[in-house]
């Protein structure tokens, strides 16, 4: 019988800040991918497929090697938690091919708004007035990363704003699931059933890859898989509405590996959009803290 896991809050808000690392890496890759940097782009929708097959294969590894106990799948749940996930990173690849990198990873990380909104009335959470206080601020501090410019608005930024709604409501389903079953086997059956969704979705656009492109699939299925992997065991240990704030480091991590990677000197405005997302998530840590002995 599956036991849930012990609340913790401080260990929870640490797996998603790992996550948000993988996902910010994963997300550049997409972009890499989509465009003429590796090779001819690659349509979103292959680049979704190619990030479930590489974290199928590699969560299929650990568990041949772990050897986990599974139990009975709860199919309802984990088809819903992938549609919309699936959805959700189809639209985010699709987004970062067509308008800037920081704009779509802006938008798309509103998810944690929306995520923390349907907690309300799909998982009868409370959420106080310091938990809407600390969303607020780190929804500011998105703002101020974006820039609001005319650009903003072109209709490829609508499929940053959809995918940051479908991957809220992704969230929710997440944290059903992790009260019910084993974050591993949570992870094996939901990029099964993606597999099986994105390769149906793909054969239509498929080109040859290039080798270059094999392995930035490759790599991005890997990193994506890891991401899960803390993403999952931070939701089992604390609430939807407190964790998924901490999904904004995404934006930091970003600015970190284009200044890694290409030399990108962050101006004031992005610190100063960095510096406000984490007063959010210290705020709502900080209040965790307090209330709990």
């Amino acid at each position: 019988m599956f036991v849930p896991k012990a609340q913790n809050p401080a260990l929870a808000a640490g797996f998603i800040v790992a996550a948000t690392a993988f996902i910010a890496a994963t997300t550049l890759l997409a972009k890499a991918l989509g465009t003429d940097t590796l090779g001819p782009p690659l349509h979103p929708l292959q680049i979704s497929q190619g990030r479930f097959l590489f974290a199928f294969l590699a969560i299929s590894t650990a568990v041949v090697i772990l050897r986990p106990r599974l139990q009975r799948p709860h199919w309802r749940l984990h088809i819903g938690r992938t549609s919309f996930g699936w959805a959700g990173v189809t639209l985010m690849f699709a987004s970062v091919a067509y308008i800037p990198l920081a704009d779509a990873t802006a938008i798309s990380f509103l998810n944690p708004v929306f995520a923390m909104m349907l907690a309300i009335p799909l998982l009868q959470e409370r959420v106080g007035r310091v938990r809407w206080s600390a969303a607020a601020i780190a929804l500011a501090g998105a703002l101020i990363l974006l820039r609001p410019t005319p650009d903003s608005f072109q209709p490829a930024a609508l499929l940053a704003l959809g995918a940051a709604l479908v991957m809220g409501m992704e969230l929710i389903f997440i944290k059903k699931l992790s009260g019910r079953e084993t974050p591993i086997q949570i992870l094996f059956v939901n990029n099964a059933i993606g597999l099986g969704i994105a390769t149906a979705a793909m054969l239509p656009v498929w080109i040859p890859p290039t080798p270059e492109q094999w392995a930035g699939l490759a790599a991005l299925g890997v990193m994506m898989a890891c991401a899960q992997t803390c993403f999952v065991n931070g939701m089992a240990r604390a609430d939807a509405s407190f964790v998924a704030p901490f999904s904004y480091a995404t934006l930091v991590f970003a600015a970190l590996y284009d200044f890694a990677g290409f030399g990108v000197v962050p101006d004031l405005i992005s610190v100063l959009g960095a510096c406000v997302i984490l007063a959010g998530a210290f705020l709502l840590a900080f209040r965790e803290a307090r209330i709990r002995p």
